[in-house]
């Protein structure tokens, strides 16, 4: 998808994006409020759950309203029209909108993830699974430009398959309508978060054959990031927010996938407990949670060569232009 594209989809999900999230306030709390905008609801994002469960966002000062935004678009509709203050989304999102000419650009300042959080999903269970089974299946991705996506088709390449030739690649499925396509019989295979994954295996729709995370390598995959005007006005509320997110990054490092379970378990009140620690445990296994909420140069680098392996990046937008580490780096100083 061409970056104009992107932006057409900003601007026709922006009355969606409002409808859904308006209303936010204070909540009489005298804490600052922070509107929050999270891309999906994942155990993925398990250190953001946390920091809300056990009060690190309190313990900042800060009252937070969490909003679920499916969809890159979606969350990025909201940032702009200043329906959300923070978003957690893709940082390729924000250099998306950058390219696009920006007087007031979105900058990433904490990051939550540090690889792909999607599993390969295959409709049989293959212990000896090699990546040359994909050739000739049809494949259910993820949105074109999307970092699924792309770090699905940067690892499919990597072990030389074609994405475009080799495969029936399907990607015009809504992203909140993905699980719920393979589970009725649309393709071989699937690219899934947690812990929808779990859920899948549990109920013998489909198995989990391998990881995108550990084959695409440490990425600033999922990010808070917010307006510059934003940070601008409000560099003690942003520096409270990125203290709270390195005390729950801490947490989760230094806790169990049983507890961590129990912590955000409100946040998935559907979902069986045992489900959420193998998903859990299953992204700590595998180093997805970031440990501090700095991202690095050598991270930011291999996401555009991810971007650009897709084609969809019109240049190179260097990481002293969309990120700044100076809240992470308080925080880190601040909190250990």
């Amino acid at each position: 998808m061409k970056r104009r594209n992107f932006m057409s989809l900003l601007l026709a999900a922006a009355l969606a994006a409002t409808a859904v999230l308006a209303g936010c306030g204070n909540g009489g709390s005298g804490k600052a409020t922070v509107r929050i905008g999270e891309v999906t609801r994942s155990l993925f994002y398990a250190p953001e759950y946390v920091a809300i469960a056990k009060g690190f966002f309190e313990e900042e000062g800060l009252n937070v309203e969490l909003t679920t935004t499916p969809g890159g678009d979606k969350t990025m509709t909201a940032l702009l029209s200043n329906v959300i203050d923070v978003a957690l989304v893709g940082s390729e999102t924000s250099i998306y909108v950058y390219q696009q000419g920006s007087d007031d650009p979105i900058i990433n300042f904490a990051q939550l993830t540090q690889t792909d959080g999607t599993f390969l999903v295959a409709r049989e269970a293959d212990d000896s699974f090699d990546w040359n089974s994909l050739k000739g299946s049809v494949f259910l991705g993820q949105r074109v430009g999307g970092m699924p996506q792309m770090a699905g088709e940067f690892t499919l390449k990597k072990h030389g398959i074609d994405p475009k030739a080799d495969l029936e690649l399907i990607q015009n499925v809504d992203f909140a309508n993905i699980p719920a396509a393979f589970a009725s019989g649309t393709g071989d295979y699937v690219q899934l978060f947690e812990p929808t994954a779990s859920i899948f295996e549990k109920e013998g729709q489909g198995h989990v054959v391998a990881s995108f995370g550990t084959e695409s390598g440490l990425l600033p995959y999922t990010v808070f990031m917010a307006k510059q005007s934003y940070m601008n006005k409000n560099e003690k509320t942003v520096q409270a927010f990125t203290n709270a997110i390195h005390k729950a990054q801490l947490w989760v490092e230094e806790n169990s996938a049983e507890a961590i379970a129990d912590a955000v378990l409100p946040y998935f009140e559907n979902v069986d407990r045992d489900i959420l620690i193998s998903s859990i445990d299953r992204y700590k296994q595998q180093g997805s949670f970031a440990s501090d909420p700095i991202i690095d140069e050598a991270e930011w680098n291999n996401l555009l060569d991810v971007i650009t392996s897709a084609g969809e990046l019109e240049k190179r937008t260097e990481h002293s232009e969309l990120v700044d580490t100076s809240f992470a780096e308080n925080a880190i100083e601040a909190v250990n």
